[in-house]
């Protein structure tokens, strides 16, 4: 195999380290994007004079060849090439001869693989937008289904107060569209034309590089050659957004692999995305949200892995820089598949109502609700605490709800108790005294679907303006 840079050896390389610095097994994948980067090259050398118009539709031709004949042999793509930008170079002096090797003028494989990764992490920016799209689409449908339904919520694992069941989806709604958010702005940042820069320094060849970045469609071309060649800060901010994602997947899984419990009972496991026991017959096994809990951690895996390598690099371009692709490429791949099951798991799986209500009538969920009363009542709040919390005592040791006790009962515990204190602790009432911007109170949660849909709409237009 003819290497790129054979000629100022005197020995070829061992053959044990050839394969085992080699980066096509992996990087062929950015092959489209070195196909779309390679044709605006050619066209920006036939403007600069370097290509005459015969040799540059040759190689457009050439570089399309080898396109379509990757899409339809397999086989096509196995070579011993030493990576995605020798590769095709080699297949297009194939095609169209030594002209092909013209393509090569001014241009270095630093930038090359800079633009490919750019090129290759906006993409795939938009697609996960139109996912998280998706994902929020389906948060949005079930807290609609569940309508006035409610269950508990936590804090310390400990029930603390009654919310809606729609509430809850929207707190991982809000999660998303920041992540969604987060995309965006790393899309900014990645939307920078590196090709252009050469090996460091910058080309020889004068090129019309802000042309070349409207042909890539880049808002803008670099600013430092130095910089660009080497910058992989894109690829980290992207690793950290996939990252936070994989954070808020994790957490709803949990949550909802501790709901499906028969502890808890809220959620009822979907056949479709559980699995059974070996040994145990009785058993259905959250094994997707448990496994959507455990990609997470070879998401941070992979953010962690490329700030590592990049920790003491130089300026310029470092071969530390191809252990870039793995661990982004697996990243990639991991989150979409989450997502997708994600999204199918919750499209599918049933809620148990009347045992999320069972668990809100419980516990004690309204005793701030009582002590809020109080304070309406002028009783400063630290006392009204106390008050109510003696009251709790009283009714745990009695086996009764805060609801239960006469009034002659309740006041002795607090004389600002009034027979309109009842009609303050039914769940309704608990969950309308909640009437703030963000509260669960049912009028605020509806305002916050709408909300959430206005958004969900603007997110989908977002992600067709960038299609």
């Amino acid at each position: 195999m003819k290497t790129m840079w054979e000629g100022r050896f005197a020995q070829s390389a061992d053959p044990t380290f050839y394969q085992w610095q080699r980066s096509f097994l992996y990087d062929r994948r950015l092959l489209g994007e070195e196909l779309a980067a390679s044709s605006a090259y050619a066209e920006a050398l036939a403007r600069a004079g370097v290509l005459t118009a015969a040799e540059h539709d040759a190689i457009l031709s050439g570089l399309a060849q080898i396109g379509e004949r990757a899409r339809s042999d397999p086989a096509y793509l196995e070579s011993d090439a030493e990576d995605i930008h020798h590769f095709v170079e080699l297949r297009l002096v194939e095609h169209v001869g030594k002209m092909g090797s013209k393509l090569h003028t001014g241009r270095s494989r630093n930038e090359q693989i800079a633009t490919d990764l750019r090129l290759f992490v906006r993409k795939q920016v938009d697609g996960f937008r139109r996912q998280l799209g998706e994902w929020n689409e389906a948060l949005l449908s079930r807290a609609e289904e569940l309508d006035d339904a409610v269950l508990p919520g936590y804090t310390h694992g400990q029930r603390a107060e009654v919310i809606l069941g729609a509430h809850w989806l929207l707190a991982y709604t809000e999660m998303f569209f920041r992540d969604a958010d987060r995309l965006a702005d790393c899309r900014r940042r990645t939307d920078v034309l590196p090709l252009g820069s050469g090996a460091l320094a910058g080309s020889y060849v004068p090129l019309d590089r802000d042309q070349l970045a409207r042909k890539l469609g880049f808002s803008a071309a670099s600013a430092n050659s130095l910089d660009a060649t080497s910058d992989r800060d894109f690829v980290l901010e992207f690793l950290f957004t996939l990252s936070s994602i994989g954070l808020h997947l994790s957490r709803w899984a949990h949550e909802a692999a501790l709901f499906a419990t028969t502890e808890f009972g809220f959620l009822d496991l979907p056949d479709a995305y559980a699995t059974g026991s070996s040994a145990l017959p009785q058993k259905k096994n959250p094994d997707a949200l448990e496994l959507i809990r455990a990609k997470a951690g070879r998401i941070f895996a992979a953010c962690t892995s490329l700030f590592i390598s990049l920790k003491a690099l130089p300026l310029g371009y470092s071969k530390d820089l191809q252990e870039d692709k793995e661990p982004l490429f697996d990243a990639c791949d991991t989150m979409t598949a989450a997502l997708k099951i994600a999204t199918g798991f919750l499209r599918t799986v049933r809620f148990n109502t009347e045992r999320m209500r069972q668990a809100a009538e419980a516990s004690f969920l309204n005793a701030a609700a009582a002590a809020a009363y109080l304070t309406r009542r002028g009783v400063p709040f630290r006392d009204a605490h106390d008050r109510v919390g003696r009251l709790v005592q009283h009714c745990l040791d009695r086996g009764i709800g805060l609801e239960d006790p006469t009034l002659e009962e309740l006041r002795r515990f607090s004389p600002e108790f009034g027979q309109d204190i009842y009609a303050h602790l039914s769940l309704d009432a608990v969950l309308a005294a909640h009437d703030v911007h963000g509260g669960t109170a049912p009028a605020r949660v509806k305002s916050a679907l709408a909300e959430a849909h206005a958004r969900l709409a603007q997110l989908k237009e977002n992600c067709n303006a960038a299609a």
